[in-house]
């Protein structure tokens, strides 16, 4: 039994303090915990609700004076919660047809990206927010041998294999330093260390460790986090009886911080994309330029200060900083 209720008034109940499991009363009954208040008593000595004589005043199972309750308990096993099945797009896969000399000869796109989302705060996260940045994991400039973006897809993959394996020893009872060093070293075996800010992945691995966040959670959190990706809005995936339940996150991500930049500051320059923009939340469209279309942008109207300034901080910090001294220092750190 679950209840809900739009207390924002934004037209759904997917936000914190919106949604709460019902509580037993002594009569057998539920109660919604959301807005709950006492009763009092009337003239004649009756308990009154003060919502009205359409909400019944009863005394909780823990017991305590009678209270009441605006909002109705639902039965989650007569009506189901629906769930929406997470955005599965590999982007567009490179299937044109290749002329003798290994040309393709299809439609080129430069800078394309892939639809993913993350989700916010909400029922079927614990109430954990799955969109938060957890800094640059993944890294802009990975060497000739990562260069698309499922790679980049595969390095988050990574990280999320290093944090199951962490999780299984953290319920066969390891200590966190136990649990955080199975886990880094998962990441470590599986990937190359040039590709990744492993000090960080460990970290990240670490905080949802017992979060409610799933696979592409963690892809598009990564991502999301090192400049990778263009958020397009929020839509529901999870609802019961018409009410949202969980929001989820939709966005654009793609293969570097390069690509992210030229396609939001160059779409709107072209035709191609009036009225279209970057689709809806539920299905972004995330295709890249065509030669045409690449060729036609105005570069002394896109401001490419941020990569710049990107690139100079990452050169300074890969003279200063020891990754793997990071990696030890962090574990003493959890291990205390």
């Amino acid at each position: 039994m679950l209840c809900a209720a739009d207390l924002n008034g934004n037209g759904d109940a997917a936000d914190p303090g919106e949604i709460a499991a019902c509580v037993a009363t002594s009569s057998g009954t539920a109660q919604c915990p959301i807005q709950q208040t006492a009763c009092t008593l009337d003239g004649s000595g009756v308990y009154v609700c003060p919502y009205g004589p359409d909400h019944n005043c009863d005394v909780v199972a823990s017991g305590g004076p009678p209270t009441c309750s605006p909002h109705a308990c639902i039965d989650t096993n007569a009506n189901p919660i629906q769930d929406e099945l997470a955005v599965d797009d590999p982007g567009i896969p490179a299937d044109g047809a290749i002329d003798a000399d290994g040309n393709c000869t299809a439609t080129i796109m430069i800078f394309a990206g892939r639809a993913v989302r993350c989700r916010p705060a909400g029922l079927k996260t614990s109430f954990q927010n799955c969109c938060k940045d957890k800094g640059e994991i993944v890294k802009d400039g990975m060497g000739s041998s990562l260069l698309s973006l499922s790679t980049k897809i595969a390095v988050a993959k990574g990280v999320f294999t290093g944090m199951k394996a962490a999780y299984t020893a953290y319920q066969a009872g390891a200590t966190a330093s136990a649990a955080a060093s199975a886990g880094a070293n998962a990441i470590i075996v599986g990937l190359d260390p040039t590709s990744i800010a492993i000090s960080l992945a460990v970290n990240f691995m670490i905080e949802v460790l017992l979060q409610g966040c799933d696979q592409q959670d963690m892809d598009t959190g990564m991502m999301r986090g090192s400049g990778m990706c263009h958020e397009v809005g929020d839509y529901c995936i999870s609802k019961i009886l018409g009410v949202c339940l969980q929001k989820a996150r939709g966005h654009c991500c793609f293969n570097t911080k390069l690509g992210r930049i030229l396609q939001e500051q160059g779409r709107p320059q072209l035709k191609s994309f009036n009225g279209i923009g970057w689709g809806t939340p539920k299905t972004p469209l995330c295709r890249g330029f065509t030669p045409e279309e690449f060729q036609a942008l105005d570069f002394s109207k896109i401001d490419l200060s941020e990569y710049y300034s990107d690139i100079e901080a990452r050169t300074q910090s890969q003279v200063q900083i020891d990754m793997k001294g990071k990696i030890d220092a962090y574990l003493h750190a959890v291990g205390r």
